[in-house]
């Protein structure tokens, strides 16, 4: 956070039952997860500095140490309100859709939405996995949004005459899931952003359009070799 931003920023008013101890260490610990989302976003987590991010925070090291093990620990509360931020920008685009192609189609915009945000991209999709491990890493990620597409594949597939059971839900999700994970990182490291979020938009929505005929056909699910027939 910039020191102008922090200038328009309005007082917390203190919550009722709390000590002036409890508020004053709530405003320290957003001072510096503040400050250091703003220079994580910029810089990037390698190119920052414990002294930048408690300059920016206008408070001591000793304070940070006192909130935070260290640089990592800070990074992961930034990641955390980050992700969290975005899951709940898709779920909210997913309400109020009767449709289930509609919703996905939503649900798609809004995930490629929230990629393109500075900090989400820099620090969720670029930095997250190096700095959290590619397992606890997955393991965020997975916890906070894969919901939302196990939700969305369960409308879409209701609408076949498909009996599946929840493994085979579940099987069809991470499909989805690995090939969101993929196309955001597409698009955050693409030099043109928009332009990678419009192709892939079109991509999966042509999947799902695929997917919506076989539904529509009443197409039989089983396995076995795929069967092409010419006319």
């Amino acid at each position: 956070m910039t020191k102008s931003a922090r200038r328009l920023t309005p007082k917390v008013p203190p919550l009722p039952g709390t000590s002036r101890r409890a508020q004053y260490s709530a405003s320290t610990r957003r001072a510096l997860v503040d400050a250091a989302e703003g220079l994580f976003t910029e810089h990037g987590y390698a190119a920052t500095s414990l002294d930048a991010i408690v300059a920016e925070a206008r408070v001591t090291k000793g304070a940070l140490y006192h909130h935070y093990s260290g640089k990592q620990a800070l990074f992961e509360a930034v990641f955390e309100r980050v992700e969290s931020a975005g899951a709940a920008s898709i779920e909210a685009s997913l309400q109020g859709h009767r449709d289930p192609w509609q919703k996905a189609l939503s649900g798609l915009h809004a995930f490629l939405e929230v990629v393109r945000q500075p900090s989400y991209s820099r620090i969720v999709i670029q930095d997250g996995p190096s700095v959290l491990g590619y397992e606890r890493f997955r393991e965020q990620e997975e916890r906070s949004t894969f919901a939302y597409v196990l939700d969305i594949v369960g409308a879409v597939l209701s609408t076949g005459e498909w009996d599946l059971d929840p493994e085979m839900q579940h099987t069809f999700a991470r499909i989805f899931f690995g090939a969101m994970s993929s196309s955001g990182t597409s698009v955050s490291t693409s030099e043109d952003a928009d332009a990678e979020a419009e192709r892939v938009e079109v991509a999966i929505a042509f999947i799902l359009s695929g997917l919506r005929t076989l539904a529509e056909e009443g197409a039989e699910l089983r396995p076995g070799p795929l069967e092409v027939t010419s006319s």
